[in-house]
């Protein structure tokens, strides 16, 4: 399979989204574009990839990886959601967010925190990776690529493939990416918490800054 598969960014083609998910289906591990940055992906059921994952982010596995969810039926199957998180995930759903829940019962213990049981969830509103969700019918594990220093190449596409290629199965490209990660949100208690300013717009929801994770 070409390891680099140039794909429409608001028109993916249907032909390389089905390529692109047969490579996370064969435990590939992948690079693909976010209505943030570009993601390092795999497969939930996995054996190697998350290892994989934190490899090239160059972090040890005490980091846990995003659940990035096609929309809020399939994140309510893996997520305990009250109905003050719900209203909330239905006005910021799709786009830049990531969400710190409880965990469902659906989801392997290995995928959340020890003490808390909770777990990150994204809905991405990007064309490709919405595309690729709906090929593969299932979520995927994900953590950001890592932000690299303040250079005109940073997010260019070529540089990406440049660097990457050899320790990922497949780099699906859209074209350049975005440098601005997520906003932050910890529904995991009685109120909404904000743990990180990012890309999403949360002005009007919280005047403080962020807490400490």
């Amino acid at each position: 399979m070409t390891r680099r598969l140039i794909i429409h960014p608001t028109h993916p083609q249907p032909r390389l989204l089905s390529l692109a998910a047969e490579a996370v289906r064969a435990d590939g591990v992948v690079i693909y574009p976010t209505d943030s940055t570009y993601a390092l992906g795999c497969a939930v059921q996995t054996r190697d990839g998350p290892a994989r994952i934190h490899r090239i982010r160059g972090e040890t596995a005490s980091h846990y990886l995003t659940l990035v969810c096609r929309d809020l039926a399939e994140l309510g199957t893996y997520a305990r959601v009250s109905n003050t998180a719900f209203r909330l995930l239905r006005a910021l759903t799709p786009g830049p967010f990531t969400f710190i829940l409880q965990g469902s019962r659906e989801l392997p213990k290995r995928l959340l925190d020890p003490k808390r049981k909770t777990i990150g969830l994204r809905i991405p509103a990007h064309p490709v990776t919405q595309g690729l969700l709906a090929e593969l019918q299932q979520p995927m594990l994900s953590a950001t690529l890592p932000i690299e220093p303040e250079t005109l190449e940073a997010y260019d596409s070529d540089h990406l493939a440049e660097r990457y290629l050899n320790q990922i199965d497949l780099f699906i490209d859209a074209g350049n990416g975005g440098r601005t990660p997520t906003t932050i949100i910890d529904l995991s208690g009685d109120e909404p918490r904000l743990l990180r300013r990012g890309l999403g717009d949360v002005a009007h929801l919280f005047d403080e800054e962020p807490v400490d994770q």
